[in-house]
């Protein structure tokens, strides 16, 4: 089937997202909008009940003052609460700023201050207690709203509370929110996102409403998704990841069932059973490598059916993306294993789903080839915070595997000097919040976004990115690494690897540090005589370093001569965002790491 790639549609794109909001309500009024979960259940929205609670909530900001483009933070997690805070948001004509709940209260406190947010929707107790702690610095900040925190009826109160001032407002102005959302500009600010950034500071990245209408409909006219899907959502909602997936959500009318949790995401896709779902790589390598272990662990008849199983899948994939045609016998062999091994790998995930969409970070090839083998599409795409998160993305009906697609119709991709991935449309930002030197260093003046990636196009005009363009080195021996490419293929190698980090700038050869999935340790050391046993014992064990050793060598056979890994050491704790080590979105700060372990990794060469 031919992909429509038509950009008409950029020239009717709703006025704002409130507009778009509102039509969505109006359009599918008793359709499903929202699931939840209460307790052990799940509790269900319509867009008509969704639209009631957003207008009271939204009039209950306008009773409190709040004007045009003025800042609103969230500080909360993932859950059906932070939409209707933000499409309240936005239907106030206020400016949504997001703050990951895992931020500290120091970083949390700048974020709020630089962005001027004369109020906060809070989640809990323990988002209230940073800007207590910091309120003397917040001299913009009037009113705190929280969702299951405790209220003082003053400065902070209750979202029923936000509620009962919407209706006493509407009462009287039954038209307000109708006028606030007829008199947005499209250039208007939508959304103030930090950048939690592998370095210094978060910078504040200005998006439009312009850029999130067009991000839906970019979406919607693809005809990937309809009202007829149901995502299952759990993605950090201040990640613009998130924020696009709502923005694809106005404007196709699917249900999206929310649930924050990270490890309830697998089980929650077994009870929901979603159509599709967007994820970080990390997700689908926890996935990987927990079913690969498992299948490990019962040996036998079981595992070799298992791995014949994936040698005829991948086969058969491999043919249909050449165009040749797949023998009888094969196909044959295919629909068996299909019943008796691919059919459960697709249940684990709720047996409905049409595909994955994966972002934020590079997904090893291998392990996307792996779940296609089993009948689980994942799309791949790519995209910054500076870009609304969506630049370009693979297709159901064209996904090349180890690139990230085509640019979105209606905006361009390019690749620049140094091999610069270049974006320009309608969802590049604003600029930096108070931050022109830097707006300036990131925006050319004819209005395209350098990226910092590296990458190519191919013929038709497939996206395959490198790297980071300042994670790349040299070593001594005039040689060029990108460590990104290295790391995801020993992911794809070793089932327990949680991350796998690439060092040697300058040096004569190339080393590695590593962290084990805690997860899957604590089965590893269950099957090996160590049940019990902390996990850094395990991970410090003769046994473990002679199982990740047959990794790295694994790994070696596949690289370049000059790439190999020469010395390695596993690291006795896994990075966490808490640590400092990983940024809210799970990225790796090479940085942080490289500082952390400088003696570690001094001491392989010397």
């Amino acid at each position: 089937m031919p992909v429509n790639h038509d950009t008409t549609f950029v020239d009717n794109l709703p006025q704002n997202m409130a507009v778009q909001f509102l039509d969505r309500v109006a359009a599918s009024p008793q359709s499903e909008a929202f699931r939840y979960p209460v307790g052990e259940a799940w509790e269900s929205l319509t867009w008509q009940q969704a639209g009631d609670k957003v207008r009271s909530l939204s009039a209950g900001l306008l009773s409190l003052g709040i004007e045009s483009e003025q800042r609103i933070g969230i500080a909360s997690g993932t859950r059906y609460e932070w939409i209707l805070a933000d499409l309240a948001v936005v239907c106030s004509g206020a400016a949504t700023t997001t703050v990951y709940p895992t931020t500290n209260a120091e970083d949390t406190a700048y974020i709020l201050g630089d962005s001027e947010c004369r109020m906060v929707f809070a989640e809990d107790d323990e988002q209230i207690a940073k800007l207590k702690e910091h309120k003397s610095s917040l001299p913009h900040l009037e009113k705190v709203i929280t969702f299951d925190g405790t209220a003082d009826g003053d400065w902070i109160i209750t979202l029923d509370a936000l509620t009962e001032l919407g209706d006493a407002y509407l009462a009287e102005h039954p038209d307000a929110i109708e006028t606030v959302a007829k008199s947005i500009r499209p250039e208007q600010l939508a959304t103030l996102i930090y950048t939690s950034g592998t370095t210094g500071r978060p910078k504040g990245v200005r998006l439009t409403h312009k850029a999130w209408v067009y991000e839906g409909a970019a979406i919607q006219v693809q005809d990937i998704l309809d009202e007829s899907d149901l995502q299952f959502l759990w993605l950090p909602m201040s990640h613009s990841f998130g924020k696009v997936l709502l923005s694809a959500q106005l404007a196709c009318g699917f249900a999206s069932a929310i649930d924050g949790r990270v490890e309830k995401i697998v089980e929650n896709c077994g009870i929901v059973k979603p159509t599709f779902m967007g994820a970080a790589p990390r997700i689908f390598e926890k996935a990987y490598g927990r079913i690969q272990t498992m299948q490990a662990a019962e040996g036998g008849a079981k595992e070799k059916i298992f791995n014949k199983a994936f040698e005829v899948g991948l086969k058969v994939e491999a043919l249909k993306r050449d165009g040749k045609s797949v023998p009888a016998l094969l196909k044959l062999q295919h629909g068996l294993f299909d019943k008796l091994v691919f059919s459960k790998v697709r249940e684990r995930f709720g047996g409905r789903v049409r595909f994955f969409i994966s972002g934020s970070a590079a997904l090893n090839q291998e392990i996307a080839e792996w779940f296609n083998a089993a009948g689980i599409v994942i799309l791949e795409g790519y995209g910054m915070t500076e870009n609304s998160a969506g630049a370009t993305v693979n297709h159901p009906d064209e996904n090349k595997i180890g690139t990230v697609g085509r640019a979105l119709p209606g905006s361009e991709v390019r690749i620049g000097e140094g091999d610069e991935v270049l974006l320009r449309g309608p969802h590049v930002m604003d600029g930096y919040h108070n931050l022109p030197e830097e707006t300036a260093k990131t925006l050319t003046d004819d209005g395209w976004l350098r990226t910092g990636d590296k990458g190519s196009l191919d013929a038709d005009g497939f996206l395959t990115i490198t790297g980071r363009i300042k994670d790349l080195f040299k070593t001594s021996g005039g040689k060029y690494i990108a460590p990104s490419a290295i790391e995801s293929k020993f992911k794809a190698v070793c089932p327990y690897a949680s991350q796998f980090m690439v060092f040697g700038n300058d040096r004569n050869f190339v080393v590695a540090l590593i962290t084990l999935d805690p997860d899957a340790m604590t089965g590893w050391a269950e099957e090996n005589g160590m049940a019990g046993a902390s996990y850094s014992d395990i991970v410090t064990s003769e046994k473990v370093h002679d199982m990740v050793g047959g990794y790295v060598e694994e790994l070696n056979s596949r690289l370049n001569r000059w790439e190999t890994i020469k010395k390695w050491e596993i690291l006795d704790h896994d990075l966490t965002i808490e640590s400092g080590e990983l940024t809210p979105s799970m990225k790796v700060k090479r940085n942080v790491v490289e500082d952390n372990n400088k003696e570690r990794i001094a001491a392989f060469y010397s």
